[in-house]
């Protein structure tokens, strides 16, 4: 390297950043208007195949990407995809749910794109901001995030929110949820007029609002009963595994209950493999119904998660269209399935 008289080093140059090529700069290169590069990027019609090769190919040279989001605000268009984040894909209820949002969808024309925050809350912001990036005309959520107030920055861009399963908090937004409350005390009425006093409740992650909602409920009908509220209660069996361990040690603990009521469908699934595996049989009702619990005969607490998407995508297209003033609260009922688990009297 060079020095100068002094002997001093000279200073480095920056580099430059790079600039990525612009439209224009691929109309030039095809040799073509701007109107007509716009055109052929964009898919549109009227122009002449040989046309539109000769400028995606010169866009591949350069190196030009479509902003698809800018492109379509540009041309006064928007979107016709609506987001749905839910917190664990694996789960058959978030399937069914995002089933009920893309069947009302399609009937107006729109699509739907599915993410999972895997309730994580940094995740869901992610994705939350993905989203908008990409111009969905509305976001519809089973949140994990125990506080909403930021999402008004998103409404105020236009894009409806529709909260799913779990309320929106510090936040004025249309939700679609179930009563948890009253089918959980409905779990715990059946168990009683079996028999049961010592009646156990397995939990998903105490955070969330739905397991605050159906402990609630728990409690309330125990306590209708003069039954001890909190003695055999567990929280945060989020996954299979975890409710497998919780039921383990309730059922191998010298202060067992003769009954259980697990608050959703993997826990309950999770009940039944440590069951099979002590060989103990416990009364038992799970909240969510799944598949062949008709098979395993155990009593389920039902609702329809289909019905509540296609509710949530009602909402949201309702919203685009400005239909309704003010939030809607839609809170959609369950039903107990007997199928005899349930009915199971102590010491059996």
């Amino acid at each position: 390297m060079a020095t100068d008289p002094s002997g001093a080093q000279p200073a480095s140059v920056p580099a430059r950043p790079h600039t990525p090529p612009t439209l224009a700069q691929v109309a030039e290169r095809a040799g073509v208007s701007l109107k007509t590069a716009s055109r052929a990027v964009n898919g549109e019609p009227r122009v002449a195949e040989a046309t539109r090769e000769r400028v995606l190919d010169a866009a591949h040279q350069l190196g030009f990407q479509l902003n698809r989001a800018a492109s379509l605000l540009a041309r006064g268009l928007t979107s016709n995809l609506v987001g749905l984040i839910t917190g664990d894909l694996a789960n058959p209820f978030y399937s069914a749910v995002a089933k009920g949002v893309e069947q009302e969808l399609r009937s107006h024309g729109m699509q739907l794109t599915v993410a999972s925050s895997d309730e994580e809350p940094s995740r869901e912001r992610g994705l939350i901001g993905e989203f908008v990036d990409r111009q969905v005309r509305a976001l519809i959520l089973v949140s994990t995030i125990s506080d909403h107030s930021d999402l008004a920055g998103v409404q105020s861009r236009g894009i409806p929110v529709v909260f799913v399963d779990r309320p929106g908090v510090g936040i004025d937004a249309d939700s679609v949820l179930l009563d948890n409350r009253r089918g959980a005390a409905d779990a715990v009425g059946h168990l009683v007029a079996a028999g049961h006093t010592a009646i156990g409740f397995v939990g998903d992650l105490s955070r969330l609002e739905t397991h605050r909602e159906r402990l609630a409920g728990f409690q309330d009908a125990m306590r209708a009963a003069s039954l001890d509220p909190d003695r055999w209660v567990r929280h945060d069996a989020h996954d299979v595994g975890a409710a497998l361990a919780e039921v383990r040690g309730l059922l191998t603990g010298a202060d067992r209950p003769t009954a259980l009521f697990t608050s959703n469908n993997r826990i309950t699934i999770g009940a039944v493999r440590a069951m099979i595996e002590l060989d103990a049989w416990p009364a038992l009702v799970g909240f969510d119904d799944f598949e062949l619990a008709d098979v395993l005969g155990v009593t389920v607490i039902a609702h329809d998660p289909v019905e509540m998407g296609r509710t949530a995508a009602r909402l949201a297209f309702g919203a685009m269209e400005r239909r309704h003033e003010g939030p809607s609260r839609v809170v959609l009922p369950t039903r107990l399935v007997q199928r005899g688990s349930g009915e199971r009297p102590p010491g059996t």
